[in-house]
């Protein structure tokens, strides 16, 4: 289909079944996709990638060797934005999550900021959560970043146990609640040239203990291969 005859139909769509922007719940224009454009304009982005050791780099120092992190806008839980996270996540709109990733992305690769990267690896689901929820929210954000830096999204890193949920855990609850919840996809690593350069995404990061669960799972088995580290969101952090 075209681009003029997605649009008319489109048009036709939102006549029927208007989209609403999670931001601000305005009706969606036939050429906008999943927010408004004054919403976009206005998304809290941190700008994380042109700050030298910047504040996500930090909560992973000294815990897990890191190349560079980042995230691509400020999650505050109760604005506005955060129905951005919670569509993608729990309503059934990960789409949105590739869009605002591939958009992220191409800002990224612009400056170079993760500079040769081998792939990208999404963090991913036990198959009991993932058959509940039906789709996982970080391999969508992972595909837009991939396809905006142009390199694959590999399953380097498995769910090997369920956890509850990390929500009202405190920072030291949650690391004991990733413990051995992940491994190294051996078939996926093999592949790899020993210090493959690996990008884990996830949709937000608050404390940090599911991405340094998932790093840890790989450099156990794999020590030399280097990881960076991509969220769609991140929360401010506690000086």
């Amino acid at each position: 289909m075209t681009s003029r005859l997605k649009y008319l139909a489109n048009a036709v769509l939102d006549v029927f079944m208007p989209r609403l922007c999670p931001v601000c719940g305005v009706a969606l224009m036939a050429d906008e996709r999943h927010l408004c454009r004054k919403c976009l304009a206005e998304l809290p982005r941190t700008g994380l990638h042109s700050i030298d050791f910047n504040d996500m780099e930090q909560l992973f120092a000294g815990k897990v060797p890191v190349e560079h992190a980042t995230g691509y806008f400020w999650y505050e839980k109760g604005s506005a934005y955060a129905a951005v996270i919670h569509d993608i996540k729990y309503h059934n709109c990960p789409d949105m999550g590739t869009f605002l990733a591939e958009k992220a992305g191409k800002e990224l690769a612009m400056c170079g900021f993760y500079g040769d990267v081998d792939a990208v690896v999404p963090v991913p689901l036990h198959r009991h959560k993932l058959a509940q929820r039906g789709y996982n929210q970080s391999l969508f954000i992972a595909r837009g970043l991939a396809k905006a830096l142009g390199v694959p999204v590999l399953d380097a890193v498995k769910a090997v146990r369920e956890h509850s949920t990390q929500t009202r855990k405190s920072a030291e609850e949650r690391l004991r609640n990733t413990e051995g919840m992940y491994a190294a996809n051996s078939k996926v690593m093999s592949r790899l040239p020993a210090d493959a350069h690996l990008i884990i995404v996830d949709d937000v990061v608050t404390t940090g203990a599911t991405l340094m669960a998932c790093a840890r799972a790989l450099l156990s088995d794999y020590p030399g291969v280097k990881i960076s580290l991509f969220t769609l969101s991140v929360a401010r952090l506690a000086n």
